[in-house]
C-alpha cells in the first residue's frame, strides 16, 4: 500500500453533513424509518405519476400533491408530507412541523447533523436526503432501503452549482449500478464514490470495499450515509473501518501497490473545455477530471490494469470522442490495443457537440446565466473543432484481468442503443462466462439447446415457397436480434440437446451436398462460425452448461 494514501475519517467536515455525532443519526434513522421514508412509502403519499415525474426531476406534480397532503387528518402521513417536502422538494417548514416529524432528532438535532438550517421558526433543507433501495435480486442478497444525503440538485435550488457539488443518485450512478456484475470478492474498489452508491452495493457481496475521492466533502457526504444506514448495512459504528476504507486522492493514487478483484467507477468522465490558467477550483470536480479531451477515460482504462488481481475486473462508464471519418471502435481500441486485458466497450449513445454542450452546460445551471452561456457554449464548440470531432460515445466499459497465460479471449466493441433488459449486470456475467466456456471447449463436440427467450420469426412474400428473412430474437438480456440463413435457422431448430454440434453439421451437409457448387470444407468453417457467435450472445447453451440465476428485471 502507498505510503502518500490519505484515510479520510473525519466526522466534521466545513459545509457538509456531520457524521461524529453516533445519538444523533440513530435517532434520525429511527424517525425516518418510522414514517416510512422509503421509495415505497414516497411512491405510496404523492401516487404514481407524481411520484415518476419526481424521478424525472419535475417536481410541480409532487409540489400539488404534497399541499393537499399537508393538512391530511392522519399525523404518519402529515409527518412524511413535511419531510417529503422539505427535503425532496426544498421547501421551507416551519420548526413545529418538524419537530413533529422527527420527533427523536428534533430540528436542533437536524441543524448539528448540517442538514438544515432553522432561523425564526422556519427550517431549510441543506442538503437533499432522500430514501433509496433496490429489491433482493438486483445483488443476489437481501433488499435494502437506506437513505441517501448529497446536495441540493440544480432543480432543487437557484443558480450555478457549487464547484465541490456532491452529485446525488443519477442516471449514471444508477446505470452502473444495474451494469456492475454482482459476485462475491474479498477486495472491491470504488473509484470516485461521490455520495457512496456503488459502496453501498459493494457491501452487499464484497468482503471490504475501499471508496476513494478527489473531493473531501464528498468522503464526508459518504461517511455520513454509512453511518446513517449502518444497521441496514450491517457496519459497525465503532469499527468501520473493518469494512469500509475511505481514501482522498486522485483516480489511482490513494490505492497505488494494492490489488482488487473488483474495481467500479463513475469517474469525472465529462468532457470539458480546457482554458489557460483554470483553476481546480474552477472545474466541477463530480464531472470534470481536468484533462484535455477523453483523456481521463483514455488514461484511467489504461492504468486499471495495475490495480486488478488475476481474474480481476473493472466496470466503469465514460465518453469517448469520435472524430471526422473514424468509426466510435476506434479510439477506445487504440487505448487498449496492447494492455492484454479482456475488453468489453458498448456504446449506448451517440451524440454531436453541440448536444453535449447544451446537456453538461444545463446539468450545472449554467444555462440560467445568459452572457456566461453564450460564451461556455461557443467554448464546447471550438474545443471539439480543434480535435475534429463530429460525435462523443457514452456506454458502458467491462475490463479483465486474464488469469491463465493464455492472455485475453475476449474483445467486443459493439453498439447498442435500444432499450435493454434491467439489471442488465447478471446477463453480462453470463456472457462472460459463457465466452470462457467457448474458449475452453470444443464447440463439435458439445450438445446445444435454445435459450428459453428466444423466439424465431419469418417473413415471406404471399405466395412464395420460402421465407425472404428469418430472425433470431432475444426477450431478454440485451434483446438482440439475429438475421439467420436458412441452414443456420436449420441448425437452430436441430438444438435440442440430443445431438452435438458436430452431428447436426454432418447432417446438414448430407442435405445440402448433392450441388456442383457446395463447398464443405467452406461451409463448416461458417456454420461453426455463426454458431459460435450464437452461443456467445446467449441465443444457444451448452446443455451442460449451468445458467446463472438472472434475477428479476428492475424498471
Amino acid at each position: 500500500m502507498t505510503e502518500t494514501a490519505t484515510f479520510f475519517t473525519a466526522g466534521n467536515t466545513d459545509d457538509a453533513p456531520r457524521s461524529d455525532r453516533p445519538e444523533l443519526l440513530t435517532a434520525l434513522a429511527a424517525d425516518l424509518r418510522a414514517i416510512s421514508y422509503t421509495v415505497d412509502g414516497v411512491a405510496e403519499l404523492l401516487g404514481e405519476s407524481a411520484s415518476d415525474a419526481l424521478g424525472r426531476d419535475q417536481l410541480i406534480p409532487a409540489l400539488l400533491a404534497s399541499e393537499r397532503l399537508a393538512a391530511s387528518e392522519d399525523p404518519v402521513v402529515r409527518a412524511l408530507t413535511t419531510v417529503v417536502r422539505l427535503w425532496l422538494l426544498a421547501v421551507p417548514q416551519s420548526t413545529t412541523a418538524i419537530e413533529a416529524a422527527v420527533p427523536r432528532t428534533g430540528v436542533q438535532g437536524l441543524v448539528e447533523l448540517g442538514l438544515v438550517t432553522a432561523e425564526s421558526g422556519i427550517v431549510r433543507a441543506k442538503v437533499d436526503l432522500r430514501p433509496y433501495g433496490w429489491d433482493a435480486n438486483l445483488d443476489g442478497s437481501g433488499g435494502a432501503d437506506l437513505w441517501v444525503a448529497s446536495d441540493l440538485a440544480a432543480h432543487q435550488q437557484p443558480g450555478v452549482l457549487r464547484h465541490d457539488h456532491v452529485l446525488g443518485i443519477g442516471r449514471a450512478s444508477t446505470t452502473l449500478v444495474q451494469t456492475t456484475v454482482r459476485h462475491h470478492t474479498e477486495r472491491a474498489l470504488d473509484l470516485g464514490t461521490g455520495c457512496g452508491i456503488q459502496t453501498f452495493h459493494l457491501l452487499h457481496h464484497c468482503d471490504h470495499v475501499t471508496a476513494t475521492d478527489i473531493s473531501e466533502r464528498a468522503l464526508a457526504f459518504t461517511r455520513f450515509n454509512l453511518l446513517l444506514n449502518a444497521q441496514e448495512l450491517e457496519l459497525d459504528p465503532a469499527d468501520l473501518g473493518s469494512r469500509v476504507s475511505l481514501r482522498l486522492g486522485s483516480l489511482l493514487d490513494p490505492v497505488e501497490g494494492e490489488q482488487f478483484g473488483l474495481v467500479v467507477s463513475n469517474p469525472p468522465f465529462v468532457i470539458t473545455p480546457r482554458t489557460g490558467g483554470e483553476l481546480a477550483s474552477e472545474q466541477f470536480t463530480y464531472r470534470d477530471g481536468g484533462l484535455p479531451g477523453d483523456e481521463i477515460v483514455a488514461s484511467l482504462v489504461q492504468s486499471l490494469e495495475s490495480v486488478l488481481q488475476p481474474g480481476g475486473t473493472a466496470q466503469m462508464l465514460g465518453n469517448w470522442e469520435v472524430t471526422s471519418g473514424t468509426d466510435w471502435r476506434d479510439r477506445p481500441t487504440a487505448w487498449l490495443k496492447d494492455s492484454g486485458l479482456d475488453v468489453w466497450f458498448i456504446q449506448r449513445e451517440q451524440v454531436g457537440p453541440e448536444q453535449y454542450a447544451e446537456t453538461w452546460l444545463q446539468d450545472a445551471s449554467q444555462n440560467r446565466e445568459g452572457g456566461h452561456y453564450k460564451e461556455a457554449y461557443a467554448a464546447y464548440l471550438r474545443d471539439f473543432a480543434s480535435r475534429n470531432v463530429e460525435g462523443i460515445g457514452f456506454g458502458m466499459i467491462w475490463l479483465r484481468r486474464p488469469v491463465s497465460a493464455n492472455g485475453a479471449s475476449i474483445n467486443r466493441f459493439e453498439e447498442i442503443t435500444y432499450a435493454i433488459e434491467q439489471p442488465i449486470g447478471p446477463h453480462l456475467g453470463a456472457a462472460v462466462e459463457r465466452s470462457d466456456w467457448v474458449a475452453a471447449n470444443s464447440l463439435l463436440e458439445a450438445h446445444l439447446v435454445v435459450a428459453e427467450d428466444v423466439t424465431e420469426e419469418r417473413h415471406q412474400r404471399p405466395g412464395a415457397e420460402h421465407p425472404g428473412v428469418i430472425l433470431l430474437r432475444q426477450g431478454a438480456g440485451l434483446r438482440r436480434t439475429n438475421l439467420l440463413s436458412t441452414e443456420l435457422a436449420g441448425f437452430v431448430s436441430a438444438c435440442d440437446g440430443q445431438l452435438s454440434v458436430g452431428q447436426i453439421a454432418s447432417a446438414l451437409v448430407a442435405l445440402l451436398g448433392g450441388s456442383e457448387d457446395f463447398d464443405e470444407d467452406t461451409f463448416r468453417e461458417g456454420l461453426t462460425r455463426e454458431v459460435t457467435n450464437l452461443v456467445l450472445d446467449g441465443f444457444l447453451f451448452p446443455d451442460t452448461f449451468l445458467l446463472p440465476d438472472v434475477g428479476k428485471a428492475t424498471a
